[in-house]
């Protein structure tokens, strides 16, 4: 990687060849630091506890990042790639209803794989004290709402009705993010059908739901059974059976 230093005589490494025997991986730095900075923020992101965690020597860090600066790009870089992107790219997939592209969308909110909310509050919780983070932050939200908007737009929606819902449907996740709201799975999933409506201004299919309930490994619960009334099963148990009629011996 261009730009590491020379520590202590060690060489640097030409591009493409392992790292040297106890100095780890830039992966494994880079998930030290990930880790640092959704459960302490980037104040805990620092190279010296970084090595401690990973129980290497500190100057092995200077083997795959120039300084802590280049860390902390790195790890900005993560956050654009995978919240972003994933979204931008949910907001574009084939869809044959604008139900069924708001549910493409709602992906990103179950699956940490697509959009990492944990990341996602760190790095806003961090632009409140970096310049460059909060610019990080306000071109990834005019991103993803253009995204959102177009989406709309090309499912029937005139521009700016597509501005307002796009902002409902972006704005009511953040909150959530930044609320730290805490949901049991059985009741959000309850809440996706009402939420559909409300961003799509129609009801989904119940295909459409039941598509999206089986992608994110959920199964609705079966509505139980009517119970009968107490006074019903005692006179059921007291009737007697009914029998043919004997015929004639006459």
């Amino acid at each position: 990687m261009q730009g590491r230093k020379h520590v202590r005589g060690k060489k640097k490494l030409a591009p493409g060849l392992p790292a040297a025997r106890g100095q780890g991986s830039q992966e494994g730095w880079i998930g030290a630091a990930y880790e640092c900075l959704v459960d302490g923020g980037v104040d805990a992101v620092s190279v010296m506890p970084l090595a401690k965690r990973l129980r290497l020597s500190r100057t092995s860090f200077y083997w795959f990042y120039e300084d802590r600066d280049a860390l902390l790009a790195a790890l900005i870089g993560r956050w654009r790639a995978k919240n972003t992107g994933n979204l931008i790219k949910q907001s574009e997939l084939y869809a044959e209803s604008l139900c069924e592209a708001i549910l493409n969308v709602f992906d990103c909110w179950l699956n940490a794989e697509l959009f990492d909310s944990r990341l996602e509050f760190a790095v806003r919780s961090w632009a409140q004290q970096s310049a460059a983070v909060a610019h990080e932050i306000k071109t990834a939200d005019a991103a993803r709402l253009e995204a959102l908007q177009a989406m709309l737009i090309r499912h029937g929606c005139a521009p700016h009705p597509a501005d307002v819902r796009a902002r409902t449907i972006y704005l009511t996740q953040i909150g959530y993010i930044s609320m730290k709201t805490k949901e049991d799975n059985v009741s959000r999933m309850n809440r996706i059908g009402e939420y559909v409506a409300i961003f799509a201004g129609r009801r989904p299919p119940q295909r459409d739901l039941d598509r999206f309930f089986a992608r994110n490994h959920y199964r609705p619960p079966r509505a139980a059974a009517p119970k009968r009334p107490a006074g019903a099963r005692q006179r059921q148990s007291n009737a007697r059976p009914l029998t043919s009629p004997r015929p004639s011996t006459a």
